[in-house]
């Protein structure tokens, strides 16, 4: 009866084997499984074209192509790993993959990757997907914070225009937002920020400022420390909002999104918003309507402004990691780079795309936005385990309350460092 028990079982695993999708089917054919989080309809179509064109030219390597979304990846990915159902190949940003890559659920990629790959995306971009010593996904897409402007205001205004070679600096910058408000009259402003989300932008652009806010040690631990750079951005803010009334109180609590309208109809100067809004500015602004894409403002470390890359990883627990490489490598080829970032309004990370000439014309600001690629680096946080929870429950509610002037400066710096470190120390035990 145990021989006969033994043989079914065998027989059962046999035809299993033959009826699989996977990597054991008849054909031999092996199938991956692409969660992509492309949601504008050009980044859509030129992803789905992609996986298309692999498929016709890899019969024995099927890519199925997965839609997924922004606003609910983490979580979404998190109950896939944990179920053994995670798609082979991951799109995500890199700030979100230090929990992953440390939980084991993200494939090393080092010895994965083909040297023209590694080679063309710059170190600094590397780094916002390494954690330890080893790289948990490639980053292929990064999007500077720029400024917004209407170009009829800031003409008439008479003050300095800035290029990406010689940006105001914080100090100019205040004041010319000083100057803007008072041409243009009351219930108007010389800049709007939306800060629904004030977190990342407040550490992106602290950058240029020397503001790091976390530090790593030799023990390898990280530990909050606010320094005079720190400040420069949030007081920046604070002080336009609540000093100088020259940016709008009431856009704190607005996406990049919802200050549109009130821009189009010349209530706002300024913007200070992602790269990739561009595209909807060109869909929505008026006839008529002169924008201009501005860089953001500088410190003395120059125009150097955090970023986190969008990334592609491969799931540990695929048996198919260097069939996944070679989607990727064929996916991020220069010229693939480029029709992704044209299809997000975003720049590549890869030299080659990035000297691509249609990422150098003057039409709706890329070629500012390419002239910024060389100063991006890896956002501040982007390696620090507890970070959201530190995001959502100490820096968000701390900074929207120091914008909108509940509390001053000092309050400021003791959230966010003695609840910071609270918060942390509970991940690095």
């Amino acid at each position: 009866m145990r021989r006969l028990a033994a043989w079914a079982a065998v027989c059962a695993l046999l035809l299993t084997g033959c009826s699989a999708d996977g990597g054991g089917a008849d054909s031999g054919r092996i199938t991956l499984r692409f969660q992509s989080l492309a949601w504008q309809q050009e980044s859509v179509e030129a992803n789905k074209e992609l996986v298309k064109e692999w498929n016709a030219s890899h019969p024995d390597i099927r890519v199925e192509y997965v839609q997924g979304s922004w606003d609910s990846v983490h979580d979404q990915l998190l109950t896939s790993f944990e179920g053994g159902e995670a798609p082979d190949i991951i799109h995500d940003a890199s700030d979100d993959l230090a929990d992953f890559a440390y939980g084991g659920y993200l494939a090393d990629l080092s010895g994965l990757l083909p040297e023209r790959l590694t080679a063309d995306i710059p170190r600094q971009s590397w780094e916002s997907a390494t954690f330890g010593k080893g790289v948990y996904g490639v980053p292929f897409l990064q999007e500077p914070r720029v400024l917004i402007a209407n170009k009829k205001i800031l003409d008439s205004s008479g003050v300095r225009i800035p290029t990406a070679g010689k940006p105001w600096s914080w100090e100019e910058f205040r004041q010319v937002t000083k100057t803007l408000t008072q041409e243009m009259g009351e219930g108007r402003y010389g800049v709007a920020w939306p800060l629904k989300e004030p977190v990342s932008v407040t550490l992106n652009l602290g950058l240029s400022a020397g503001g790091q806010l976390f530090h790593r040690g030799d023990d390898g631990k990280v530990t909050i420390k606010f320094t005079d750079g720190d400040g420069v951005v949030p007081g920046t803010v604070h002080d336009q909002v609540n000093t100088d009334k020259s940016a709008s109180r009431t856009t704190l609590g607005m996406g990049g999104s919802d200050t549109l309208p009130g821009f189009f109809g010349g209530k706002y100067a300024m913007v200070p918003l992602g790269f990739s809004y561009r595209q909807q500015i060109v869909q929505q602004a008026p006839k008529g309507f002169e924008w201009a894409v501005l860089p953001a403002p500088a410190g003395p470390e120059g125009p150097a402004q955090g970023v986190s890359p969008q990334t592609l990883s491969v799931a540990e627990d695929t048996p198919h990691k260097k069939e996944a490489a070679r989607f990727i490598d064929f996916l991020l080829q220069p010229r693939n780079m480029v029709r992704l970032a044209k299809g997000d309004w975003m720049l590549p990370t890869g030299s080659k795309a990035l000297a691509d000439p249609a990422l150098h014309t003057d039409e709706a600001g890329w070629s500012t936005g390419a002239a910024l690629a060389r100063d991006l680096r890896s956002a501040p946080a982007q390696s620090v385990r507890g970070y959201p929870e530190w995001k959502d429950k100490v820096a968000t509610p701390a900074l929207q309350e120091y914008y909108s002037g509940a509390i001053d400066a000092a309050e400021l710096e003791k959230r966010l460092v003695n609840d910071g470190n609270l918060v942390l120390s509970r991940y690095q035990r």
